[in-house]
């Protein structure tokens, strides 16, 4: 070979080499565009699969039919016939909370793909889960679509099977007072609904379904939203509401079924203790997905406190069966478990009486046998109607609920207020044990201001009786302010603190209501002459519940032990020992009786009841400024001095003039008097 040939061969040589790298460059860019799509087909498909169990989730069986491809390996389904299929098996079982884990997609074969997951649901029965779901997808033109067939409805379905489902319906438990008269129970109640069949056609049917509206405080839209349900056929009842009181005309179409439902006889008078239930939502499913789909739970008070004891579980089997309905697979199977019912402290007569004396102005009620704890009552008014609130209430009734300013879903038995004078009878407590009150020092007081010295500015303290000479008892009947801020700031804020602190300040209660710890002030300490004063006759930054006060008084009943409250009837009494001395109750006792006795006592109305009581009334006043006018809550404690049978504090929110607790409360006292000795 020539040199020069040599020459040319080695020259090529780089040439063939380079050629290769490109190709081998442009093979590699190849294969991992390649990767690159079939990575974003796979999130495609997934994305498709979310979509459907999404879709099937929320009932929109439309929307999911849109992901699918209706074939089978034997035959042939029509979107139609698919769409049908779920409506008339998912929303029979009702199924809520479906969700997906683990779940894979792989290619098989060109434009083909495999998938599978995991399922969990809630049925008619409670949870479902550890389905486990499998099939193919297929990638057209707008991307993957499902291979639909049985199997997708539930594992293990085939071409002509169907699902079958017994249930049994779990009986809610009751709420019943301490004599077993029903507070939450089973009630006969009246419900309406129309048959679609029979409401005409055209602007026949509009017409009747606008008189329907009209006459039963319903909305069109409400009316033709439940009739255009998925279950719904041409001859079914469809439930629109329950109807309290005297049934309207009903035009064509519309009719009344008895149906057994969940009933409160005392309404208003207990709404807020006892609460009131709804119906599961898939959001309650999501929070507890135990839930059954069907069924009640506890919206609020104790039916929703108690709600897991009173609901119990439902029973019933979910199976898959031939077409000749042969058994083939059991989904889910349970034995019905009903409900506990609960039996309470409350006396049932005793809370209607209280709610009634309230005449729907703002304030709240409560009662207790001392010695035991027990609440007889706990009444708060403004009310609302539990039977309208589980029920179906209409929007019109539930916004004049909302806009109410006295706020009648307020459970204002457990909310905190400045107790005002009644805390007068703890504070001479704390002074006799401290020894810095002396019952029978007479303090000279002149004219119906104080001030302790300039320091204060001016802050005075007022009072309403101008008393020249005033002792313990003369304190009491009169209700002083100036006298307990005087021996208030005498036994200093150590000996004040310390003798409050043996109550229940800062304690959560073992009670199924929710309301904030006593409080004392806002912080650990008064940080002024001033609060500490204010807060020896009652007001300042005392906040306390009525259900809090009560179970602080239960040591007037009980020569200085605390009882604490207790609502459900076996539940433990808790007490506390040696909250103030024996000789501090044998002290103040006979002076809370004279409050009513004595003809300038401020409780001396209900010495016309002629029976032994032992009262302090009290009113808190809430205001900006001092020598403005601000709203005053007015408070009413008393017992039985002779048996301690009962006591009770009630509280008028922003009274009127000539009003009070007190002028409210004979018959309530009367009832206590006379039933519990």
């Amino acid at each position: 070979m020539k040199r020069s040939d040599q020459k040319k061969r080695k020259s090529f040589i780089p040439y063939i080499l380079g050629a290769t790298a490109v190709v081998a460059i442009a093979g590699g860019g190849f294969f991992y565009y390649q990767h690159s799509q079939e990575t974003k087909t796979v999130n495609e498909a997934k994305t498709t699969i979310k979509q459907f169990v999404k879709a099937l989730d929320k009932g929109d069986y439309k929307k999911a039919t849109t992901l699918l491809v209706p074939t089978t390996k034997k035959s042939e389904w029509t979107t139609q016939e698919i769409l049908e299929k779920y409506q008339n098996i998912y929303d029979a079982v009702d199924i809520k909370g479906y969700t997906v884990s683990d779940l894979t997609v792989e290619k098989k074969k060109k434009d083909t793909y495999t998938f599978s997951y995991t399922a969990k649901m809630s049925t008619a029965l409670g949870e479902l889960k550890d389905l486990n779901f499998e099939g193919t997808l297929i990638r057209e033109k707008d991307g993957p679509k499902i291979n639909w067939q049985p199997n997708l409805i539930f594992p293990t379905m085939e071409n002509g099977d169907k699902v079958s489902l017994n249930t049994q319906e779990a009986t809610r438990g009751e709420i019943l007072d301490r004599n077993g008269e029903g507070l939450a129970t089973k009630g006969q109640l009246k419900q309406l609904g129309v048959v679609p069949s029979k409401l005409g056609e055209g602007e026949e049917k509009n017409a009747n379904i606008k008189t329907l509206a009209e006459r039963t405080q319903l909305t069109e839209d409400t009316i033709n939203q439940a009739i255009s349900q998925s279950w719904v056929q041409p001859d079914y009842f469809v439930p629109l509401k329950i109807i309290d009181g005297e049934t309207p005309e009903l035009p064509a179409g519309a009719t009344i079924q008895e149906v057994t439902g969940r009933y409160y006889p005392l309404s208003e008078a207990a709404a807020q203790l006892i609460g009131y239930v709804g119906d599961i939502t898939a959001e309650d499913i999501e929070k507890n997905p135990k839930l059954s789909s069907v069924g009640k739970i506890g919206r609020s008070g104790l039916e929703m406190a108690f709600d897991k004891e009173l609901r119990g579980t439902n029973g019933g089997k979910l199976v898959i069966t031939d077409e000749n309905g042969n058994e083939k697979n059991v989904l889910q199977e349970q034995k019905v478990k009903n409900g506990e019912s609960i039996k309470l402290t409350i006396d049932a007569k005793a809370q209607k009486i209280a709610y009634d004396e309230l005449g729907g102005e703002a304030g709240s009620t409560v009662a207790t046998t001392p010695k035991t704890g027990d609440l007889l009552v706990l009444a708060s008014s403004p009310s609302y109607d539990p039977n309208k609130m589980t029920n179906g209430i209409s929007e019109k009734d539930y916004q004049a609920y909302a806009d109410d300013k006295n706020q009648p879903f307020i459970s204002r038995f457990a909310t905190g207020y400045a107790p005002g004078s009644t805390f007068k009878m703890i504070t001479a407590a704390i002074g006799l044990d401290n020894g810095t009150l002396n019952p029978e020092e007479n303090l000279t007081i002149d004219g119906l201001k104080w001030q302790k010295d300039s320091s204060w500015g001016s802050y005075e303290v007022t009072r309403v009786s101008d008393v020249a000479q005033v002792d313990l008892r003369n304190a009491l009947v009169y209700s002083d302010n100036i006298y307990m801020a005087q021996q208030t700031l005498k036994m200093g804020e150590k000996a004040f603190r310390s003798g409050l602190d043996k109550f229940i300040f800062g304690e959560e209660l073992d009670l199924p209501i929710s309301m904030n710890p006593a409080q004392i002030s806002n912080e650990d300490s008064f940080k002024s002459e001033i609060l500490l004063a204010d807060t020896g006759y009652g007001q300042g930054e005392l906040l306390i519940t009525p259900i809090q006060q009560a179970t602080m008084y239960s040591v007037f009943a009980n020569n200085g032990k605390l009882i604490y409250p207790k609502l459900v009837v076996d539940a433990k009494t808790k007490t506390k020992d040696d909250v103030i001395s024996d000789a501090a109750v044998q002290t103040i006792l006979p002076d809370l009786e004279a409050v009513v006795t004595d003809p300038n006592g401020t409780a001396h109305s209900l010495a016309s009841l002629g029976i032994p009581i032992a009262a302090k009334t009290g009113t808190a006043e809430i205001k900006e400024k001092q020598d403005e006018k601000g709203q005053e809550n007015s408070f009413l404690f008393a017992t039985n001095p002779t048996n301690q049978g009962y006591l009770m504090v009630s509280m008028l929110e922003d009274k009127k003039e000539d009003d009070s607790a007190t002028k409210r409360a004979p018959e309530l006292v009367n009832y206590l008097n006379a039933t519990y000795q």
